[in-house]
């Protein structure tokens, strides 16, 4: 087993760990070392072809398709140079004052989140899209909100340069999205930070040296596999022991959990694993009696927020063929049909605002891989219910003739169905593992708080009791943050670096 030192290890490259190796970068120039491991593969600009069976495995973790503990909802989180953000739409909010104010953290002040989040916001050329490159599948939403008298908003996306591939999803062909693949790790190699791919990190540990604790994790790094994308790892296959004097866990919620469970932190810190939420979501597909521009032009613009009063938000969204039949709830002639009609179809997306329960956690499968415990509580069904509702009229409001509702029996709605759809619309009909219900805004696992008794790590990332360890992606948030978690992400991520360059005095 090769032996690497380092002052900071960072584990993972996504919103959280490639903001931190940015922000870290500087410390290279002062003689300090700053390495930063990631388990999936960096891939070469040609290899994203866009196709979405060639792109899913590159990209996704179970090639998108990861199922919670009991099969009835399948998870999606990026596994590459990047992290998500290679495989995320480019939505950029910042965090609702209110969210950060019921979260109660000590130490957690929401202008603060506000003021570093403008900055990433600023750095990663976050705006609004032009009316020009607004295409059908957004356009028809705004109408079909404006004609019921729902105000609902434009998302700002970090594009520059889109080419509206509509892509957004199997990483951009073209580049345009600024991740972290594109603007903090380039930005943070470029000044002497490594990155190493293909290096999963099974366990770390405390490691007693003659300066005070330090770190020891075990990084198993891979070969490509026949075949696979991406470049091979910048180390030489085989197994390291990585000596740090300060680790940041960025793996997100999933990789950051399961890693300190692995670990054998749970003893003593009795929430690790709890409070997931994940915003849990299925698509609703309608009908034209026109072809409409669906598939090209950027994929989301448009959101309607009624997460405060409702417990729900609708987004617009267009997933190609095998990722739409995939969210079709059922099977047959509806669902054929539907597809057949690609062309003239408009989309939407309901996600439903869940909340930390209990029983909703992350656990650790026999393979020592994240498994997640996840009941759909009367009020997730409920908010699905309405959301569906909701969505289902801006559809016929915008022009549709027919919409594929999965809670509704059968499942296809006529416009003739207007009238009575609080009857058609049930959350009688959600029926947990044959409802087609997806999530990829996984948040908590190692949330903020006071003490170890009722959290996971302070306001800064800093883990209770271990002072040599930090978490720095959506594994801190103690609840759900009701949007697009990527931006507060990085503002969280920016106070985990900001309080390594205070600790270490430089």
């Amino acid at each position: 087993m090769k032996e690497v030192r380092t002052d900071v290890l960072i584990i993972g490259s996504g919103a959280g760990g490639g903001t931190v190796a940015r922000r870290l970068a500087p410390l290279v120039g002062a003689g300090r070392r700053v390495l930063v491991v990631e388990r999936g593969p960096r891939l070469l600009r040609e290899e994203f072809t866009g196709d979405e069976v060639d792109m899913a495995p590159a990209l996704y973790e179970d090639a998108g398709g990861y199922l919670t503990a009991d099969g009835t909802m399948t998870l999606a989180f990026g596994r590459a140079y990047g992290g998500s953000t290679v495989v995320y739409t480019g939505t950029s909010l910042e965090p609702p004052a209110r969210v950060i104010e019921a979260w109660g953290v000590p130490g957690l002040d929401h202008d603060d989140l506000t003021w570093r989040s403008g900055r990433y916001m600023r750095e990663n050329n976050v705006h609004l899209l032009p009316d020009a490159e607004i295409n059908d599948n957004n356009r028809l939403f705004a109408e079909g909100c404006r004609e019921l008298g729902w105000g609902c908003r434009q998302f700002p996306v970090n594009v520059n340069g889109c080419k509206g591939s509509s892509l957004c999803n199997l990483g951009c062909p073209n580049h345009a999205k600024q991740g972290t693949d594109r603007v903090h790790l380039p930005a943070a190699e470029l000044k002497g930070v490594e990155v190493v791919t293909r290096a999963d990190v099974r366990t770390v540990e405390e490691a007693p040296g003659r300066g005070g604790s330090r770190a020891a994790a075990l990084v198993v790094v891979s070969a490509p596999a026949p075949g696979e994308k991406g470049r091979p790892s910048e180390w030489q296959p085989g197994t390291y022991r990585v000596l740090a004097d300060t680790v940041v866990v960025a793996g997100g919620s999933m990789g950051s959990t399961a890693l300190l469970l692995r670990s054998g932190f749970r003893g003593a810190l009795p929430r690790l694993g709890r409070g997931f939420t994940c915003h849990p979501a299925f698509i609703l597909v309608a009908e034209h009696d026109r072809d409409i521009t669906n598939d090209v032009g950027h994929p989301k613009s448009f959101y309607l927020d009624r997460a405060e009063d409702e417990g729900w938000i609708l987004e617009t969204c267009m997933y190609f063929p095998f990722v739409t039949a995939k969210n079709l709830t059922g099977f047959g002639k509806d669902n054929a049909a539907m597809l057949r009609a690609f062309p003239r179809l408009q989309q939407i997306l309901v996600l439903a605002v869940d909340r930390a329960v209990p029983g909703n956690r992350i656990e650790l499968g026999r393979d020592g891989r994240p498994a997640v415990d996840y009941r759909f509580t009367d009020e997730v069904v409920d908010s699905l219910t309405r959301a569906t509702r909701a969505a289902a009229r801006i559809f016929f409001a915008a022009g549709a003739v027919r919409v594929h509702a999965p809670l509704a029996e059968p499942r296809v709605l006529e416009r003739s169905d207007l009238p009575h759809l609080d009857r058609r619309v049930d959350g009688a009909h959600f029926l947990p593992g044959r409802t087609s219900v997806s999530a990829a805004h996984l948040m908590g696992g190692c949330g903020m708080g006071l003490d170890a008794g009722g959290s996971v790590t302070d306001a800064w990332g800093r883990v209770h009791g271990v002072p040599w360890l930090r978490v720095a992606d959506s594994a801190l948030f103690p609840d759900s943050v009701e949007i697009n978690p990527y931006v507060t992400v990085m503002a969280l991520a920016d106070r985990v670096a900001e309080s390594i360059i205070n600790d270490l005095g430089a």
